[in-house]
This record gives structure tokens, sequence and C-alpha cells, in this order.
């Protein structure tokens, strides 16, 4: 297998001294207009990736930008190890998010990253707003606006995706990314659908879509991707794949996938359940990815040039009403995230009723996590009497593992039918904010949380990390490590290791690499990786573009009004134990006070 793929990929590469990953395809939706620049000096300093997104967005977005307004812009962005290396299989977006009003940075596998730098580009930059919902057709670099009026409003975001496929029937590697009703309606953490599986998730990229009336872009291309040294190249490639092919963890991602992770958490009571009120949940096995796996699992699917398919989807059969022996298969892609916000948040233990509450969010186009976080609050707030239908208008009465309930309440977020699920739709923070109890409100600079009480270094990353995502620094992963070998960490020690893990995930964003493969691209192997492709890089080069990078985002956020010592702290996470026990909300500011002198400190 291995030896065959280095013979298929051996067809398009070509020899040259510098990989001229350097265009930059510029796209007005005002104007109908679009042109390409060279942009060497972007891609010659900030490699590619995050990088260079970054510096694109403190060009295009204006300060103060309405983030639903013409001037925000969306930015994708490839890296040079997309379609070289395996796992090299991501892509940058980068905008303003209108969920914080702030930095908004997603992250997407499929195919978009080989498909922007098969159009020979490295980077895309859609600017202003169309008048009728449209969509982009761009191959090899020419772009084609296509009218999309007949897909606006189309219930189910499957159905966009195969008009689009049906339609376009361009030669070369293609990516389809396009928005549900949700990104329509401009709820703020709508996401953007790639390849029906994968997501630009977290921070309303979909919303940012649907305020251009940009329903969708397909992107296609043919052109050959190009490195230094054929021979050696080969070598690097083998040793990447066969080490990628046989690491234990990510044969545990094959085989069962992301939630893997759901029963050891809850073993160690880490697994938020029910808005956190507490860290486990009974009869998770249900919901567990073995149990997934043994019942449910119907295939498999991988990115783009990744040998791990870690996308496990569930095939679910339904009977039909009134024909016996009849029945409806849906394919339901399912992850430790969803699993997490749908499910344990929500109580639910229903493997089905799950499935089909992920498909409802799919559907719609929603961020998993942020919906389920939400919906989780919005449960609790109802318990509390903080909302009745006599003040808001007709509200679904929601209850811990009423998956039906929470189906309707996804469709009110997607329609705001009233007051209520207007606010639900600007994420939990607006609408804690308005009803009054932000105390069990858990989002961080904004943005939800993710699926890890695991210790003070988890909710320090949300706090500090550029898109308040677990991804940014996995405090989870330090949490565990500490636990392990019973050190018992102090706020320097935890606030230094989150930056300098945030510092080298802006070098792996920049390739783009899966954050799954970070343990394989280590410093020395993604140098090797750069010098085949003609970057000599050394590894102090490398660690100070990782400090720039970090520092630029900074410098976005804060020029968008965001200040440190305002950052909230919610109180659920001081109530409920972790496995390092309750957590001291003065190590916890003292931790991200250290951590944001640490950024001041970097060096231009």
């Amino acid at each position: 297998m291995p030896l065959r793929r280095a013979r298929t990929l051996e067809r398009c590469i070509t020899v040259i001294e510098r990989d001229p990953i350097q265009k930059v395809l510029y796209v007005d939706l005002t104007r109908r207009r679009f042109w390409i620049e060279e942009r060497a000096d972007l891609f010659e300093k900030y490699i590619g990736g995050s990088g260079v997104a970054i510096k694109l967005l403190l060009e295009e977005c204006r300060k103060g930008a309405d983030p639903l307004g013409p001037d925000n812009p969306i930015i994708f962005a490839a890296g040079p190890l997309n379609c070289i290396f395996p796992m090299a299989s991501k892509t940058v977006a980068m905008f303003k998010s209108p969920l914080t009003g702030n930095l908004g940075e997603s992250h997407a596998g499929g195919r978009s990253g080989i498909a922007l730098r098969s159009a020979g580009l490295g980077a895309l930059v859609i600017k202003g707003a169309s008048d009728i919902p449209i969509y982009l057709s761009i191959h090899d670099g020419k772009v084609s606006f296509r009218d999309a009026r007949v897909l606006w409003g189309m219930r189910s975001s499957y159905t966009v995706g195969r008009v689009i496929r049906e339609r376009e029937s361009s030669a070369g590697l293609r990516t389809i990314m396009r928005i549900g009703r949700a990104g329509e309606n401009l709820v703020r953490y709508a996401c953007v659908i790639t390849e029906t599986y994968r997501h630009f998730g977290r921070l309303g990229l979909g919303a940012v879509f649907g305020s251009k009336k940009l329903k969708a872009v397909t992107i296609a291309g043919t052109n050959n991707i190009q490195v230094r040294d054929i021979k050696e190249y080969k070598q690097l490639y083998q040793e990447i794949f066969t080490l990628e092919t046989t690491a234990p963890a990510l044969k545990k991602y094959h085989d069962i996938g992301t939630p893997m992770n759901l029963i050891p958490l809850n073993k160690i009571q880490a697994l938020p359940a029910y808005n956190l009120k507490q860290a486990s949940l009974d009869k998770v096995e249900a919901i567990s990815g073995e149990n997934l796996a043994k019942n449910y699992l119907g295939r498999r699917v991988s990115c783009g040039h990744c040998p791990v398919s870690c996308i496990h989807l569930a095939a679910l059969r339904e009977p039909y009403e009134k024909e016996p022996y009849f029945y409806k298969t849906t394919m339901i892609s399912y992850d430790y995230e969803p699993i997490y916000a749908l499910g344990t948040m929500l109580g639910i233990t229903s493997p089905e009723g799950l499935l089909k509450l992920i498909d409802e969010v799919e559907v719609a186009g929603l961020d998993a996590m942020s919906c389920g976080v939400a919906l989780a609050w919005a449960t609790e707030a109802q318990e509390n009497g903080l909302i009745s239908n006599k003040a808001e208008g007709t509200i679904t009465q929601l209850k811990w593992g009423d998956y039906n309930a929470y189906i309707k309440a996804v469709n009110y977020i997607v329609e705001q039918p009233n007051e209520f699920y207007k606010a639900l739709a600007q994420g939990v923070e607006y609408a804690a904010a308005k009803y009054g109890s932000l105390e069990y409100a858990l989002a961080f600079g904004g943005n939800e949380m993710p699926g890890y009480h695991t210790g003070p270094a988890a909710h320090i990353g949300y706090l500090t990390g550029a898109r308040h995502s677990h991804l940014d620094s996995a405090g989870y992963s330090l949490d565990q490590k500490l636990l392990a070998s019973k050190v018992s960490p102090t706020p320097s020690s935890v606030a230094d290791t989150l930056f300098e893990e945030e510092a080298w995930r802006q070098i792996l964003s920049t390739l783009v690499v899966c954050f799954f493969s970070r343990e394989i691209y280590k410093p020395e192997v993604v140098q090797k990786a750069l010098k085949v492709i003609g970057w000599d890089l050394s590894l102090d080069n490398l660690k100070s573009i990782g400090y720039e990078i970090l520092a630029l985002k900074h410098e976005f956020k804060r020029r968008e009004g965001f200040n440190a010592e305002t950052l909230r702290i919610p109180k659920r996470i001081l109530e409920t134990p972790t496995p390092h026990g309750k957590l001291d909300g003065m190590f916890i500011k003292d931790a991200v006070a250290k951590y944001f002198n640490r950024v001041q400190s970097i060096k231009a």
C-alpha cells in the first residue's frame, strides 16, 4: 500500500527549487470581480496556513468591522505540505467571528486544502457581499459566480452538496464548502460543511457566509505539485506514512474513532454532563465509540491524503410508518465532540436518539459544540424558572435526555420564532447575559466550552487560547499528564507549557497538518519535510515564526477590543470537581495573567 501510493504521487510531482505556493486569489462579491496576486512577501515569511491567513486578515478586515457586514473578509489558506505529505489534510479559515466579535479561526479536513493547492493557489480571500444568493465555482484560479437562489432555503445541507456536485463537472480534485439554513439565518455559531462530513465548525463562519449571500464555494484544479528532490521526498514520505499507519493512538482512531475518549474521561470524572452539573454520566457505554462501532458503524471515511480514516459514519436504519419491511438508512458522522455536546451534556444515552439529533444539527449546518452547550444551558434555565412560555411565546419544554424535544429546539434555533430563540442563536454568553444566569453559562471568551473537564490546564487553555478552543494548547492533555505523574502544577508552569504548545501549533497549522499527527510531525520531521520542498529553516527559525504568528493573532484580538482582564470564569467550573479536585479561581486567574505576560513579551 505505501509503495503503490508513492508511485501514484510520483506522476503529479515535479522538481523545483522552491514550491510556488505564493498566489492569493481575491474575489469581490459586490463587484463580481476576481484577481490573483503573487504574495511572496507573505509566504516567504509566514510559510502558509494560519501564518499567511492572519496577515491577510489584518490587511483586509477593517478595524471595528461588523462581523456580518461586507467589510469582514473570509480567508482560506493552505500550507506547503498539503498534497505532498500524509495527514497534511487541513485548511485554515480566518474571519472576524460573529459569535465573539473577535478572531475567528477554524480548521477543516476533507479535500479543501488539497483542492486549493491543486488550483494553483496558496490562499483565497473573499470580500464584499452579494445582493442575491450565489455560489463560487473556482477552477485553476478562474472564478464563476453562479446563481444560488434555488439553493437558498433548502432544508438539507446534504441536498445542497448533491445539487452542486451534479451541476459542476470540473476536472481535477474538487471540494464543496457550503452552509445550511443556520448560516442563511445568521445563527452566530453556524458552520461551513465541507465534503458532507467535515466542518469549519467553530466561531460562526457559516453566518459570515450567510451575511454575504454566499451559499457555497467549490474549488477544483489540475496543477502539478512540486518538490525539490524526488528521491529524498519518497524516502521521507515512506517514513512518515509508516509512522502514521503503525502508531497505536492513530490505530485506535481508525478502529473506534475519536469517541474512544468517552469511557476513559467518564472513568476519571472528566466528562461534562447535564451542563457540567456533574463530570460523568451513567449508562455512557450506550453512546460510546465502542458500542457505536459494534452496532451502528456503516463505514469509515478519510480526509484527503490521510491513511487513518478516523471519520466514522453510523448507519441509522429507520422503518417507514406506513410501509412494512421498508426502511430508510441514513449515514451520520459521529465524533467525540458532538457526542459530548449533544449527548452527555444533554443527558442523552439513547444511541438512536443521539444520532437523530446529530443529524438534525448537521442538516441545519450548526456547530455541534456550541449548539449542545446552548441547549444544556437553556434546559437548566428552564428548570430554574428563568424562561417561561408566557413571557417569550411558545418554547419547547426541554428535559434532560428527551432528544425529540432537543430536535425541535434545534429547528427553533435556526428559525428563531421568538425572542428566546433569537437570543439562543447568538450564543450562550449572549443568552445568559440577557436572562441573568451567567454562572452556569459555559463559554470562554464568548466561545462555548469543549468537552474536557480534566483540570485547571484545560480551562486555562480555553481562556487563553487565541480561538478559545481545546485545540489551541491542549490543556486537557497537560492535565492528564500531570495526573499520571502526580506533579502539582503551579500557575507559572501551566502558563509556560500552554504558551509553548500553542506557539508550536502555529507551525503545524501553517503546514497545514492535522493535530492528530502532532506526535509524528515533531520539529525535526517538520524541518526535513520543509527542506524537501525548498525551505531551509533552522529549528530556531521555526520556533520564532510560531511565536510571531501567535503574536499577530493577539494583535488582531486586541485591535478588535479583546481585554484579557475582563475574561469571565464560569462559576460552574469551580463547583464541579475535576480529576484534580475542585478548581481554584485564583490559580486560574494567576495562570491566565502569566500567559498573557508571555504573549506581550514576544519580540516582533
